[in-house]
């Protein structure tokens, strides 16, 4: 059954435990949220939650706790409020709040205020579990809610959040207090929480704007004496001592415990505890230091058991403690319980200074003192209580029910309340003086003293040592051992009764102690002193030398009357000369008693003045003089006795009135200011008390008005005023007096004279207004009489209130108010004090009734104005305001508080807007001068005007606004009116007149700016429209509603659900009110919007993208109607156009705008704009601006975030080329290019930053024409601009090494300095350009590789969202790496795992997919890469760069699949990637155009991989020609015996057995030339190896004869294989063919001659391919580095084609001279090894690698392919170990050049499999066979990764064996790779150009030895006659392209002639040739000649 709650009975709970919903509808709920509840069944509830989210579901009822709570708003948006202390919600919502923040403070690193928060939030737990517990008496209550705000708001301020105004710990609502108020609160909460809380504290308490000074309380608690080795009874006293003073400032608190350590009274056990009272705030910052002496009470001396017989008990010093309070006072003060403290008891060396041990321990004299042997002692606790005694009582019951022992100060607290009485004499036996007396020994002095009363009797208990313990009538002193000068310094306290001080007198008796065994105690003198004078005054407080008497010891004075008449010192001795020398008692002339005393009390004085005022009566005849003498008694005495003071004035007065009233008065008036003294000013409230409940002076007041009169008729005539000031300064106190005599007379008469009563006020009101009506300018002694009354004036109102009504009141103040002259007559010091008298009347309480304010008002509000006029004294103008608006506020619902507003609105506010505008523009230039503003004038005058301002406008009805808006006599007033005021609302706004965190205060201003607003708009649409049209106030208003509708405090999206909904309940959404107003307005304006076009377009656009859509939908159309309406006032729109597009740069840049935005903004318009006649051009501009907006938006995030270079640099660009393609805004492309170069240099892009830069240097022109300032450019001529341009570009070239683009532009500026005659300048760039030139022959370049990178899915930006790129990779960058990098770029992308298209799926998916993989660039300049004497240093760079065209490779099988040789059928899909603009350019990376696609045959295959590999072969052995004998050739070493090992094992036979099979030739007719072209090419191959190995033979070392013997049997093996594929070949190399030998080679072969070479490479297409540089960062790539791992592969053994091109492309690597196509190789990896894309494989599925799959490792048919183990070719190279493990002689070499410098390389393209092997890096150094190696040091590794060799998968073998070499149709090249290290050492020196260049330096060269660094390298001469040789091999035209260009120049062509900034007639696509047919001729005479010359020379050599 369901329980359903009605809505009147909801009920609230709050989670006392979380639940985590895992069931069906379950609630997912945190613990202290809070839940209402709407159903409940069977223990589980349906609720709705209110923090922080609204939702329904189910959880368990057990779950939660029931609160009381109210219902508000009752309906759909009804509020539960729960019924429990508001701080406690508070609390709880704030604690939930800063658990968030607190949370991302640590994930920050914000760890120290991680810790602080988490401390502060458990210490608000504690605080509010308190609170909850209900157990608090109020005063606690209070302390806990102090603590609580403390804490709150020092978390809101360290954690950035709102600061919350409070009254009284609570939170206030705005809505009912006045904006003053809410500034004020707002101003109080940044000070200290604590101090607001006493002064709150002492007016509540005492009622007046005095504050009494909070005394301190130190509790002292004896836990136990542990120093157990006395076995005596003690005494231990405990006292407060000032070090810096010297003396003891407290009673002492005295403890008795028995010789066991006990107490001696057992009722105090756990009881032995005291209260040190009345400690002032100057008394804690006092040296204090609580001292401790321990008296025992025992034998004479300690350890000697003869000194005394045991039962005779002496006081014997013991011991001293000390504690600093210094030390203690900062732990006892934060803590609320007791404290434990140990004190060491030092005992003093010698007994004569025991008087000052606790000054010698304090000072740490330890020569004078002996430690304790342990560190116990004395354990204490001690805490500290504040407040007054009543208070310390109330919150502290547990200690005073100890009986605690109240200790007071020995003088009086701050403060004495009337009926305190006290009457202590505070007596310190100081010190004595005695003979010896005839003893060989000094005495043991003991003093006894006794008080005695006038008939001589012992007074009991009039003695006490110390608090804690019964009062004594007999003290004994404690006894010095052997001393006759004894130091007591002991004090006692005599609390004598005051009715027996006067006759009471003390008496000393001196005693010697023996130590004898009978240990009698024999008196031998004794001294007395009386402690009252003769003239009624007692002992005075200073010390005293009291005579000595001697006396028998058995004396029993029992007549105290024979010593009495004695003189007892010098000073009674003086008074009485004439003594008889006969008398029982002789003074002893020798011996003295020093003593002092301190007097506290309230009835005895020791001043003679006082006292005979207080017993005037006996001198009736001196009372003219006593009171006149009055005015010099010290203030201290006047105020202990002033209740006794008063009540003798004014039974003078009544004695009689005429005689003695003015001095009375004088006097009244001398005590009246005393108190006015800040010293005695806690004293006033001693005085109200007197006047309340003791004064009886009934008819004082006629006198009292009278003497008062009198002085102010007096104050025109008299010159010396001093008097008449004082009875000005004293007004409150006499009017008090006044009242209350008048209330006492009224009372005893039953109000007689009540006539006569009030006649003498108005009169003394009358001579008020004289006095005040007075001209002062002319005596400055008026002034100050004027300024005393003033002052005064104020405090009598409550006085008159008890005796005149209100009206009566305040027509008495309203008359003196009027009475003072205005602010032009009187001086700026006057105009203070007339202003301060006028704000406490606005405090006071009669200003509350409004009675008196409809009287009092008008006089306030004029002097305010007038004020205000003149700028003077705002700041007290300001509080006078800020009290009347918070009186009207609290009154609000008075009917009379609208005519007061009226009254303010007519006097005030148009002064209060002149005076605001005034502060702001004054504030503004003071910024402006300073550089930042003025404290005063913004923080206090600022915003005391502008909350005044607010709670004006907060009050003013519609009515009000109505009768102000008809009071204007003219549309000019109306029109000043309105600006004012609205400029002082965009002041507002635009000076963050408040704190950012016063968000409440922030919020109230909103909402009342867009109420007042409201009211006045439609006065503006009224009168300043049509014909009265004025652009000035409308353009006002719009600009206001744009600030307002943009402010911070308004974005509500940025606030906390929580907050957002409770702004959002109280104000609603102020941005729409606002919205909707200013909608309304723009519609009004009818035509003369035409006015604020473009002006309001900027500041429109600024609104609407602020994120609200009801804003946004709003105000989107307004700008369909400014196009509309400039549409038909010029025919277009192009201003509308340009403005927004300017300022949606700047806005979106700022963070505005959004994807909802830029929807919204399109559909709203289209939607417009379909209905108008110029629809069309309408719809391109919205259209293109909403592109801009999407550039725009792709832009700003990617600056906003942690984004990539990358992704910034390519966002700019894509916003660069929109502003210059779409929307030709100059401006806007000037500043992104110089975005756009800013972020290359950071990144080091130096080369794209000067390409960047040169887009700017285009648009210029060599021409004088000034230009303005621009971006950080200074205002200079066109020309200069360029110069500085181009300089700067060129060393942007420089720096990215680039020289041949800076090249031109170098030649560009010579030309201009040139035709000025310019020569300094034209020399330095002229020695710029051959530096330049010099560089590129010198410097070393890195090659780049090319990427491929596509962008597929909806989630990428718009600039890359389902777009191809090609990115130019950094140095050393491979393809890895690049991947690694473009995934941590983009880290939500899906690496694609093959090159195929995506399909749609992908495209439209909601996800980020890239695809990568390497190309290879197509270069422009094939001309110049073909010319053969131009450095393969230049050309290396016109192979990487001006690059446009990209290109990869996929195999692929077409037709039936030959099982036999499937290269018969492997073709290759060529894919050609052409660029929007070429790399190098403004970016990194560019746009794919387009794509062209075709396909290479298998034949055309084969001689691209052999015409390849012969021109690898030719450059080496050109390289090795010259070198010196048995140099390090381990390279060509390597390159010849793969080459020849490939060729016997398989090698290019395969391409045989494939394509020149007659059944082939047969069925492809069309291949003859092709065919015949690829014999041309394998003779070739076979003439070059045989020329190679008789360099080999030249340069080979003894060791590595062995490997020289094998390569030429190999070489004869392959020659005879080929021999019947190719007739004929046999004669080309005869002596190849008869001899095995080395020797037969050299023989009959000749240098190789240049000409010779270039007979044998055939200049076909596929060489120009061939020599176009492949990536090295192709997953293919290790190809090159495993020697003899290819095999071929059958049928059965290969599943795809891309398998047997993986192998083929093996052998291409090797024929270049850099590792192969990327294209190829990474598209065929990514086809069959997919996981090669991203992620390197192991290298048995590595892209290319010649190891093959483990699913072939045991194939028979690859088996039988390989020779046998003792017949592979490799195993000459690297044998196997086998005399005990040892390598042979040739082993060793060869370890020591191959194998011993290399080391294990790390490869970013290899796998973590990869890189474990143990693989050594043998690279065939792509960059060095075909150019010229770089300078770097010998046995240096390069930066560059190195390719290892993996082991192959089909042999057990490491890769460094190269026996499982294979037979492929693309074989690989069988090239073992050195390392870089070693190569160093052995490759040949750079070659030079001999005809035209310098050799290149020897430092340039790779060499270690030196005599190759002597010999430099020249290159070989092919032929004499080179041009007959290359006449008749013309290419043949391509199959599906143009015939390739003509040949380009050397130099580059100009760089800003170029993509990306060259003109469009310059961009023709540049054909690439492709394989073609090419006949083979026969060889001609020249040929014949030029080979057998060729072969010659090498014989001969």
């Amino acid at each position: 059954m369901l329980l359903i709650s009605s809505t009147t009975t909801k009920q609230l709970k709050y989670l006392v435990c979380g639940f985590r919903g895992s069931v069906l509808h379950g609630l997912t709920l945190e613990l202290g949220e809070t839940v209402q509840i709407l159903e409940k069944c069977e223990g589980k509830s349906r609720d709705v939650t209110f923090f922080p989210f609204v939702s329904q579901g189910i959880f368990p009822a057990g779950y939660v706790h029931l609160k009381k709570a109210v219902v508000t708003n009752r309906g759909q948006y009804e509020t539960v409020v729960p019924l429990e202390d508001p701080i406690i919600t508070e609390v709880t919502s704030t604690l939930q709040e800063w658990s968030v923040l607190w949370k991302q403070l640590y994930v920050k690193h914000k760890v120290d205020l991680f810790y602080k928060l988490r401390h502060v939030m458990n210490e608000l737990i504690d605080l509010r579990r308190q609170l909850l517990s209900g157990h608090l008496t109020q005063d606690q209550v209070r302390e806990v809610k102090r603590h609580i705000t403390v804490r709150l708001d020092w978390g809101n301020e360290h954690l950035g959040l709102d600061l919350v105004p409070r009254k009284e710990f609570e939170m206030v609502d705005a809505d009912q207090i006045s904006v003053s108020d809410l500034y004020k609160m707002h101003l109080s909460s940044r000070h200290s929480v604590q101090q607001s809380t006493s002064q709150d504290g002492g007016r509540q308490r005492h009622g007046d704007s005095c504050r009494m000074p909070v005394p301190h309380h130190l509790f002292v608690n004896l836990k136990s004496f542990t120093y157990n080795t006395i076995g005596e009874d003690t005494d231990i006293f405990f006292s407060l001592y000032d070090l810096r003073e010297g003396k003891q400032i407290s009673e002492k608190f005295m403890v008795r415990l028995n010789k066991n350590g006990g107490p001696k009274n057992p009722e105090k056990v756990d009881r032995l505890c005291a209260l040190f009272t009345d400690l002032s705030n100057k008394d804690m910052k006092r040296d204090l230091y609580i001292v401790s002496q321990v008296i025992r009470t025992g034998r004479m001396l300690l350890n000697d058991s003869k000194k005394g017989p045991p039962h005779i008990q002496y006081r014997r010093p013991y011991g001293c403690a000390v504690l600093a309070m210094s030390d203690v006072l900062q732990t006892i003060s934060e803590l609320k319980e007791e404290k434990d403290f140990v004190l060491k008891v030092y005992t003093c060396n010698n007994e004569n200074e025991w008087y000052q041990i606790h000054e010698n321990i304090i000072r740490k004299s330890s020569t004078k003192y002996t430690a304790p042997s342990t560190n116990y002692g004395l354990i204490i606790s001690l805490q500290l209580l504040r407040g007054d005694m009543e208070q310390v009582r109330r919150e502290n019951p547990m200690i005073f029910n100890r009986g605690v022992a109240i200790t007071r100060k020995l003088g009086f607290p701050d403060v004495i309340m009337p009926g305190d009485i006290r009457n202590d004499l505070y007596l310190t036996l100081e010190r004595g003086d005695f003979e010896r007396g005839g003893k060989s020994v000094q005495k043991n002095i003991e003093v006894t003293m006794y008080v005695l009363y006038a008939d001589g009797e012992i007074l009991k208990e009039c003695i006490s040592l110390g608090s804690g313990e019964h009062n004594i009538s007999e003290y004994r002193s404690f006894v010095l051992y052997h001393n006759n000068s004894p130091r007591w310094s002991e004090v006692i306290k005599l609390p004598i009764p005051i009715d027996r001080f006067r006759g009471s007198h003390l008496r000393f008796e001196f005693r010697h102690c023996s130590t004898k065994d009978k240990g009698e105690k024999k008196l031998f003198g004794f001294a007395f002193t009386p402690l009252m004078r003769e003239d009624g005054t007692t002992l005075s407080d200073e010390s005293h030398e009291l005579y000595v008497y001697k006396c028998d010891e058995n004396t029993t004075f029992s007549n105290h009357a024979l010593y009495l008449g004695l003189p007892c010192c010098k000073d009674d001795f003086n008074g009485c000369p004439n003594i008889p020398s006969s008398l029982i008692f002789q003074r002893s002339t020798k011996e003295t008693l020093w003593i002092s005393t301190q007097l506290s009390s309230t009835k005895l004085t020791q001043n003679v003045d006082l006292l005979a005022l207080l017993k005037w009566k006996a001198h009736p005849d001196r009372v003219m003089d006593i009171l006149g003498r009055l005015r010099h008694v010290c203030g201290e005495e006047i105020v202990k006795f002033l209740q006794d003071i008063l009540d003798t004035l004014f039974s003078i007065l009544d004695d009689n009135t005429d005689k003695y009233g003015p001095l009375v008065f004088q006097s009244l008036v001398f005590i009246i200011n005393l108190l006015r003294d800040s010293k005695f000013y806690h004293f006033r409230p001693v005085m109200d008390t007197y006047i309340q409940k003791h004064f009886a002076g009934a008819l004082a007041y006629k006198e009292l008005i009278r003497c008062l009169k009198w002085y102010m008729d007096r104050s025109a005539e008299v010159v010396r005023q001093d008097h008449i000031q004082e009875a000005m300064r004293a007004l409150e106190y006499l009017f008090k007096f006044i009242v209350q005599s008048r209330i006492l007379y009224s009372r005893a008469t039953c109000g007689m004279e009540e006539d006569q009563f009030r006649a003498s006020i108005q009169e003394l009101f009358q001579s008020i207004r004289f006095v005040l009506s007075l001209d002062s300018r002319s005596s400055e002694t008026l002034i100050f009489t004027q300024a005393a009354l003033l002052n005064s004036f104020p405090a009598i109102f409550d006085e008159l209130l008890q005796m005149f009504t209100v009206q009566e009141v305040a027509e008495f103040v309203r008359g003196t108010l009027g009475s003072m002259p205005s602010t032009v007559h009187i001086g700026q010091s006057m105009d203070v004090v007339k202003l301060q008298s006028i704000a406490r009347t606005v405090d006071s309480r009669l200003f509350s009734f409004p009675e008196s304010r409809r009287i009092l008002l008008p006089v306030v509000l004029h002097h305010i104005h007038l004020h205000l006029r003149q700028q003077k004294e705002l700041l007290i103008c300001s509080g006078i305001l800020s009290s009347i608006f918070s009186i009207i506020k609290s009154s609000s619902l008075e009917s009379s508080v609208q005519e007061e507003v009226e009254m303010m609105v007519e006097s005030l506010l148009d002064v209060l807007l002149q005076t605001l505008l005034a502060i702001m523009s004054k504030s503004q230039s003071q910024e402006a001068v300073r550089g930042q503003r003025c404290p005063q004038c913004t923080a206090e005058i600022t915003g005391e005007y502008v909350s005044c301002l607010l709670s004006l406008l907060r009050q003013m009805s519609d009515i009000h606004f109505q009768h102000l808006l008809d009071n204007f006599q003219s549309k000019e007033e109306l029109k000043e009116f309105l600006l004012k005021i609205f400029c002082v609302f965009r002041n507002l706004m635009k000076l963050s007149i408040f704190p950012r965190d016063w968000n409440v205060m922030r919020l109230l201003t909103s909402n009342i700016i867009v109420s007042t607003t409201q009211y006045l708009s439609p006065a503006l649409h009224k009168s300043f429209t049509d014909a009265d049209f004025d652009f000035k106030v409308w353009n006002s208003y719009f600009s206001l509603a744009v600030l307002f509708i943009n402010q911070p405090s308004l974005q509500l999206e940025t606030l906390t659900p929580a907050k957002r909904k409770k702004v959002f309940d109280k104000y609603g959404d102020m941005r729409v009110m606002m919205a909707y107003e200013l909608f309304s307005m723009w519609q009004n304006l009818g035509e003369n919007k035409i006015h604020f076009i473009p002006g309001m377009i900027g500041p429109f656009l600024g609104v609407t993208l602020v994120p609200q859509n009801e804003v946004r939908n709003i105000m989107i159309p307004i700008f369909h109607d400014m196009m509309d309406w400039e549409q038909r006032k010029n025919g277009n729109f192009k201003q509308v156009e340009a403005e927004l597009i300017d300022k949606l740069d700047s806005l979106v840049s700022e963070g505005k705008g959004d994807e909802n935005y830029r929807e919204l903004f399109s559909l709203l318009l289209l939607e417009k704009i379909e209905q108008e006649t110029w629809r069309e051009t309408g719809v391109s501009f919205v259209t293109s601006v909403t592109r801009l907006m999407e550039r725009l938006l792709d832009y700003r995030d990617c600056m906003k975030g942690d984004e990539t270079e990358n992704k910034k640099i390519g966002c700019t660009v894509n916003l660069l080329n929109f502003y210059k393609s779409e929307i030709n805004k100059e401006e806007m492309y000037i500043r992104y290019i110089h975005k756009l170069c800013d972020m290359h240099l950071q990144a080091e892009n130096y080369t794209e930053a000067a390409f960047t830069l040169l887009l700017y240097w285009e648009l210029l022109h060599w021409e004088e024409r000034p230009l303005r300032e621009f971006l950080h450019y200074p205002a200079q001529s066109e020309w200069h601009r360029k110069e500085g341009l181009c300089r700067k570009v060129i060393h942007y070239f420089n720096k990215g090494k680039c020289w041949e683009y800076g090249i031109p532009l170098c030649r560009e500026l010579a030309l201009q300095y040139e035709s000025l005659y310019d020569y300094q300048s034209l020399s330095w760039i002229r020695k710029m350009e051959a530096a330049y030139y010099d560089n590129i022959m010198e410097q070393q370049r890195l090659e780049p590789e090319f990427f491929r990178v596509g962008f597929y899915g909806r989630k990428f930006p718009f600039f890359l969202r389902n777009k191809e790129f090609v990115c130019r990779g950094h140095d050393y960058e491979r393809l890895e790496a690049f991947q690694q990098r473009m995934l941590g770029e983009f880290p939500q992308a899906i690496a694609m795992q093959h090159p195929n298209q995506p399909d749609e799926g992908i495209l439209q998916g909601d996800a980020q997919y890239l695809q990568i993989y390497a190309v290879t660039p197509v270069p422009e300049n094939i001309d110049v890469l073909q010319m053969d004497r131009v450095p393969d240093r230049i050309k290396s760079f016109y192979r990487v760069n001006n690059v446009r065209r990209f290109r990869y490779d996929r195999p692929f099988h077409k037709g039936p699949k030959d099982k036999d040789n499937e290269f018969k059928s492997l073709w290759i899909e060529r894919t050609t990637l052409i660029l929007t603009h070429p790399l190098p350019g403004i970016s990194r990376w560019f746009e794919v155009d387009k794509r062209e696609l075709i396909e290479v045959s298998p034949l055309e295959n084969a001689i691209y991989v052999v015409e390849n590999k012969n021109q690898e072969l030719r450059t080496l052995i050109s390289q090795y020609q010259h070198k010196q004998l048995h140099g390090n050739i381990n390279l060509l070493s390597m390159c010849l015996n793969g080459v020849i090992d490939a060729a016997v094992n398989g090698g290019i036979a395969r391409y045989q057995e494939a394509f020149f099979d007659k059944e082939y030739i047969s069925s492809h007719p069309e291949d003859t030339e092709k065919i015949t072209q690829l014999k041309d090419l394998m003779q070739e191959q076979v003439h070059i190896l045989g020329m190679g190995l008789a360099v080999h033979e030249k340069l080979v070392h003894p060791e590595m004869r062995p490997l020289h013997k094998k390569l030429i049997d190999q070489f004869q093996m392959m020659r005879s294989s080929l021999c019947h594929g190719l007739p004929g070949l046999d004669k080309l190399s005869p002596a190849c063919s008869g001899s095995s030998t080395p020797r037969g080679i050299l023989a009959t072969h000749s240098p190789m001659s240049p000409e010779s070479i270039k007979f044998m490479h055939r200049h076909s297409p596929l060489n120009v391919l061939g020599s176009v540089r492949h990536s090295s960062s192709s997953l293919s790539s290790h190809t090159s580095s495993e020697t003899g791992n290819l095999l071929i592969l059958t049928d059965s053994m290969m599943e795809h084609p891309e398998d047997l091109y993986r192998m083929q492309v093996g052998y291409i690597m090797t024929k270049q001279n850099t590792l192969p196509s990327p294209s190829s190789s990474s598209l065929s990896s990514t086809h069959s090894a997919p996981s090669q894309m991203i992620n390197s494989g192991h290298s048995s599925i590595r892209v290319g690698s010649p190891s093959l799959p483990d699913r072939y490792r045991h194939n028979r048919e690859i088996l039988m392919l390989l020779p046998p183990h003792r017949d592979r070719p490799s195993s000459a190279m690297y044998p196997n170990m086998t005399e005990n493990g040892q390598p042979t002689n040739h082993q060793r070499a060869l370890y020591h050049q191959v194998i011993g410098p290399c080391k294990p390389c790390s490869d970013p393209n290899l796998s973590v499999a990869d890189k474990g092997h143990f693989s050594m890096h043998f690279d065939a150094f792509h960059h060095q066979i075909n150019e010229l190696p770089p300078a770097l040091p010998a046995r240096s590794l390069r930066k560059s990764p190195l390719h290892p060799i993996p082991a192959s998968p089909t042999s057990p073998q490491s890769g460094l064996d190269g026996s499982n070499s294979t037979l492929s149709g693309s074989a690989s090249s069988g090239v073992s790779s050195l390392s870089e290290s070693n190569f160093a050492q052995s490759s040949s020196e750079p070659p030079a150009r001999a005809d035209t260049l310098d050799s290149m330096p020897s430092s340039q060269a790779w060499t270690t030895d030196t005599e190759e660094a002597e010999s430099p390298y020249l290159p070989v001469r092919y032929s004499v006659s080179e041009p007959e040789v290359l006449d008749p091999l013309k290419p043949a035209p391509c199959r599906s392209h143009s015939a390739p260009l003509g040949p380009t120049p050397a130099l580059p062509p100009k760089p800003y002639l170029r993509e990306g900034c060259i003109p469009e007639e310059d961009l023709r696509p540049v054909p690439r040739p492709m394989p073609r047919k090419i006949s083979q001729p026969l060889l001609t005479n020249k040929e014949e000649q030029a080979k057998v010359a060729w072969e010659h020379g090498i014989s001969e050599e």
